[in-house]
């Protein structure tokens, strides 16, 4: 790979990351169609981590909240879509 490409990736793959950078609020307070990096799975429930552990969401990971209609979140993790209700939503740490 070119020096300059790959230099282009690390410069890119930090901006993301200073824009993911924020306080720490669950995903049910976050912005939408701003992006999020998940610091921790906030629950007691095994059966509930293991299930959003499934769809990407664990620490590291960037997350996207899309919309929010009444209670229902549509959120954006490793390039896919989910629907996660507001109490997964508020287990979600960014």
């Amino acid at each position: 790979m070119d020096n300059a490409i790959s230099s282009k990736i690390v410069l890119r793959t930090n901006q993301r990351m200073e824009r993911c950078a924020s306080e720490v609020t669950s995903l049910a307070k976050a912005q939408i169609n701003r992006e999020y990096i998940i610091k921790e799975v906030k629950t007691n429930d095994e059966e509930l981590k293991n299930f959003l552990f499934t769809l990407g969401c664990y620490e590291g990971e960037i997350v996207t909240v899309l919309s929010v209609l009444s209670e229902t979140y549509a959120i954006s993790v490793k390039d896919a879509r989910y629907s996660i209700d507001k109490d997964l939503a508020e287990a979600i740490i960014v």
